[in-house]
């Protein structure tokens, strides 16, 4: 028998090398000094080399290698499946730091944080981080390529090694129910040759065989063994042959040829897992360089002056004395000039009869002092102010101004706005004729703007003094005005009232406790209502004059327009819908079916809708400081925007705390956030 064809196995003896194509496998610096060590892998000895070729070429050794190539194809699927969960793993990662990054990003322009060096260097902080998440994405997307390549290995050689089993191991099949038929066919030769050698030789039990033609003589006997143990012979010989052409063609050609296919299939599967094994070490290298770079750039790289700074410098560049310096310097044009300092001026209508200048020159100074607010200790006796009335708000003489065209004499009182005893007034326009009578008889006549308290028609002016000004005429009204008219005529979605209101409160009101639960005061509603439905467009309130600073009545004034929409935020015609889907128990269905109702819902209502949760949303985020959490801003809100305030929905009221309750939990699963 002639030697098959040795097999080669130097691919399995040499490294492979990890220069598989990998968008991640971006060129970083190289350092010379750490050059990748080559193992070197110890030759195989003679005797192993002769008993993997005695055992291969055996009848067991397709086999053999089958079982082998089974393991190796196992093998790839189980690598495969790490590199996919290590893959999910990395990218779940990146993607949170990414997100994190995105919203501390968002939190540094926020009024309320610190800004200065601080905010600069922190924000650079937060762009290290954003790349080392770009770094862990492109490496998770790496991983998951090398998954879909070994798969791909996975099935490509299962799919060789099931058609090189069928075909291998049907030619030793065929080869071993030959030789089968051969062992067949030699014992019936077997038993023949010694029958008739018993026969030729005299040697039988009985003299004569009964045939079913009769008794045989002894010739008859013989001829016929013989006759037999030719024709046992004869396909003896050839089982014998036949067997020994399919046994020849076994070994020479199909044997051969089917080691040959499943080692290759062997060695390509193992090749595929050791690269994908060198090129998952490689990156891991490079994502950990490449993190540890975005930390702590090399050194001595001069790039005109952009060459980046490693964490520690950032965080080390952090001047807190020179931003508080700063921002406290930064108000000092809104300081103004140094106050006039305080002086007591006793009015001249208190000084005793015999200090009274001349009447020539007491004029002068009696236009000069009536403007001078006494102390309370001084108020004549008759004049009770109201409990509660703050004080406060009357106005002070400014010699730097001097007195207003209004306040040379006591204006006219109006019906129902004076705090003064209603008593006829007598007023002496020449006070050196005024009868001398005891102090505390005379009433004093100040200026009623001083003393009167604010009303519903008396808004307080920005200053916080009380003003006579009155409301603008509604030449393009807001309250009470469909959200669709709204939207035909000024063409945007989100009311400018909506917009300006939920500015005010994001900039000045997200850490006010009982924000949307505190009433504001009627009389600043009123005025900006009258300004809002006069024109919109010229309402600024990033600027906290415009509202009088009163950010509870912003947020009184957001409520007020929802409650007189026509039709509610939520429309009566989904009103249904919504409480049905309150009335669902389990929190994902519950939300699903609030999803779709939503989704339904007009344009203007829809946009609508979105803008306030995302501003409700924020406002539970600071639920810390303002105490005002989903549920307690479903309670303000929820009757207010499904319209029940009369009628049959009152007994809904719970159902509708819950449909609020539930969209605020799930804001940015019904909503996106850009």
């Amino acid at each position: 028998m002639d030697n098959p064809e040795s097999l080669d196995r130097s691919s399995i003896d040499e490294p492979i090398p990890a220069n598989g194509d990998n968008s991640f496998a971006a060129e970083l610096p190289h350092n010379t000094d750490h050059e990748p060590v080559q193992h070197q892998i110890p030759p195989v000895s003679d005797g192993t080399a002769q008993a993997f070729d005695s055992v291969i070429h055996s009848d067991s050794g397709v086999n053999i290698l089958l079982t082998r190539l089974k393991q190796s194809i196992a093998s790839v699927r189980d690598f495969a499946a790490f590199l996919k969960k290590r893959s999910t793993l990395e990218e779940e990662h990146a993607t949170g730091l990414k997100k994190l990054c995105r919203s501390t990003h968002e939190s540094l322009r926020r009024p309320d944080n610190k800004q200065g060096s601080y905010a600069q260097n922190y924000d650079e902080t937060n762009r290290v981080h954003d790349r080392m998440a770009d770094n862990g994405i492109q490496f998770a997307l790496s991983l998951h390529q090398m998954h879909e390549d070994l798969q791909e290995l996975a099935t490509e050689k299962e799919r060789g090694r099931k058609q090189w089993k069928q075909s291998g191991l049907s030619a030793e099949k065929r080869v071993q129910e030959s030789e089968s038929a051969m062992e067949k066919a030699k014992h019936k030769y077997d038993s023949l040759a010694e029958d008739y050698d018993r026969a030729r030789t005299g040697d039988r039990q009985s003299g004569r065989v009964f045939g079913l033609k009769g008794p045989k003589s002894a010739a008859q006997v013989e001829e016929d063994l013989h006759r037999k143990v030719q024709a046992a012979d004869a396909d003896y010989s050839s089982r014998v042959q036949a067997a020994q052409g399919q046994r020849q063609e076994l070994i020479r050609a199909l044997r051969p040829q089917a080691l040959k296919a499943i080692q290759d299939l062997i060695h390509e599967c193992d090749s595929g897992l050791t690269l994908q094994m060198q090129k998952f070490a490689s990156f891991n290298e490079k994502l950990l360089l490449s993190n540890g770079l975005c930390v702590s750039p090399l050194k001595g790289q001069e790039n005109h002056g952009n060459q980046p700074r490693s964490l520690r410098d950032i965080v080390y560049q952090i001047d807190n004395e020179r931003d508080l310096r700063n921002y406290v310097a930064s108000f000092a044009p809104k300081i103004g000039s140094k106050p006039a300092d305080i002086e007591y001026h006793r009015h001249p209508t208190l000084l005793p009869s015999q200090q009274l200048p001349p009447s020539a020159n007491r004029q002068p100074q009696v236009q000069n002092q009536i403007h001078q607010v006494p102390p309370p200790q001084q108020f004549p006796q008759q004049y009770n102010a109201p409990e509660g009335q703050q004080m406060h708000n009357a106005p002070l003489y400014d010699p730097a101004r001097g007195p207003s065209p209004n306040e040379g004499a006591p204006p006219p009182v109006e019906k129902g706005h004076s705090d003064l005893p209603q008593q006829p007034q007598q007023y002496m326009p020449n006070p050196t004729v005024m009868p001398h009578m005891p102090t505390q008889n005379a009433p004093a006549q100040f200026p009623q703007s001083a003393y009167s308290s604010p009303g519903a028609n008396s808004p307080v002016g920005p200053n916080g003094n009380q003003t006579t000004e009155k409301l603008l005429p509604p030449s393009r009204p807001v309250f009470g005005v469909s959200l669709d008219d709204l939207f035909q005529r000024d063409g945007t979605a989100v009311p400018m009232v909506v917009y300006q209101c939920i500015q005010a409160v994001d900039l000045f009101g997200l850490e006010v406790e009982g924000i949307y639960r505190l009433s504001g005061t009627a009389s600043h509603v009123t005025k900006m209502r009258s300004i809002f439905d006069n024109d919109s467009s010229k309402v600024d309130f990033r600027n906290p004059e415009n509202f009088y600073h009163d950010v509870n009545s912003v947020a009184g004034l957001l409520k007020q327009f929802f409650r007189d929409l026509p039709d509610p935020l939520l429309t009566k015609e989904h009103y249904q819908g919504f409480v049905e889907a309150a009335r669902i128990d389990d929190d994902i269905t519950r939300r699903d079916s609030l999803h779709a109702t939503i989704n339904s819902l007009p344009d203007p209502n829809y946009a609508t809708l979105r803008a306030l949760t995302l501003h409700l949303n924020r406002v539970q985020e600071h639920s810390g400081a303002n105490r005002m959490n989903a549920g307690n801003l479903a309670i303000c809100f929820g009757p207010t925007l499904m319209g029940s305030n009369s009628g049959p929905n009152i007994a809904d009221a719970g159902w509708q705390v819950r449909v609020i309750d539930t969209i605020l939990q799930n804001t940015y699963q019904i909503f996106d956030d850009d």
